[in-house]
């Protein structure tokens, strides 16, 4: 059985108990506060980054762990008598954090690191990892575990709305901001990630109706799928735990006997989504699905 090591980082926010069970190394993504810089996971929460925006504090940015300390991690690992290393890193489309390991990838073969670009971030991110994990203990190879990723990938879809594009369009990460900013105080765009880079695809008016209207459109993309009764549905929210019930209640009339997880986006993502935002997403149930083979 080949001796496989798996990465990921801070954003796809597993649980301390997850990665210990799955023997998962967690890279946190960095968080600059002005002068100050914090680590996601390990000294901030999103709660604390909404706090010190309140307060008057500047913008913060988010970076990706340098890469001396992903070269120091991957020199270890291969010390450590790993052949090989799958590290599953948040969309290529709003951070470089992926292309940074192809790099290392391509100048370093003898660690014969797979980086893989989840196209997404947060859970959804997160079970591609226990996927991955489940498959290494049963013993595929690296070649077969991508492919599987590739084909669970392929079930992610998320829609999420944002209470204001000022956060995400500050940070730089709407592919077509121009044509939603500044039209209009009170809409709140409706966004969804395309080939791993977040869009906005429709505006509305309310909060209350932008959240129908997604509730909605999960229904009817979700109608066409020949697995919807497999699928795992996803409530995400920065700091709006009642708004989020409310899709849950939701979701669960309507995918009756389906799992559905609520969780908050993480720091670096709630940096960028801004608070009070809110979305829905589903994905093959990995615990549906032979990863045997």
């Amino acid at each position: 059985i080949m001796k496989i090591a798996l990465v990921t980082d801070s954003t796809s926010v597993l649980t301390k108990e997850e990665v210990k069970e799955n023997n998962v190394i967690v890279m946190p993504i960095p968080v600059i506060v002005g002068d100050k810089e914090y680590l996601e996971g390990i000294n901030l929460t999103a709660e604390q980054l909404f706090e010190s925006q309140r307060q008057g504090a500047v913008f913060p940015k988010t970076s990706q762990p340098s890469m001396g300390k992903m070269i120091e991690l991957y020199n270890k690992l291969h010390a450590e008598g790993y052949e090989a290393i799958i590290d599953i890193t948040l969309s290529g489309g709003i951070s470089g954090y992926n292309e940074t390991l192809q790099n290392i990838a391509r100048n370093n073969p003898e660690y014969h690191l797979y980086p893989y670009d989840s196209k997404m971030t947060v859970r959804l991110q997160g079970y591609l990892v226990l996927a991955a994990a489940r498959m290494i203990k049963n013993g595929l190879t690296p070649e077969q575990i991508i492919k599987h990723l590739d084909e669970i990938r392929a079930t992610i879809d998320e829609l999420f709305v944002v209470d204001n594009l000022k956060n995400l369009s500050r940070g730089g990460r709407l592919s077509n901001a121009s044509a939603f900013i500044g039209t209009m105080l009170h809409i709140k765009p409706l966004l969804t990630f395309k080939d791993g880079e977040i869009v906005a695809f429709d505006k509305i008016r309310s909060m209350k109706r932008a959240v129908s209207k997604i509730e909605s459109i999960a229904l009817e993309r979700t109608s066409k799928l020949d697995y919807k009764d497999k699928l795992r549905l996803f409530v995400f929210h920065s700091n709006d735990a009642e708004q989020a019930a409310g899709i849950k209640d939701f979701i669960s009339e309507n995918f009756p006997g389906l799992p559905v997880d609520v969780a908050e986006f993480s720091p670096v993502i709630a940096t960028h989504l801004g608070e009070k935002s809110i979305a829905i997403a589903w994905m093959i149930d990995i615990d549906k699905i032979d990863l045997t083979k």
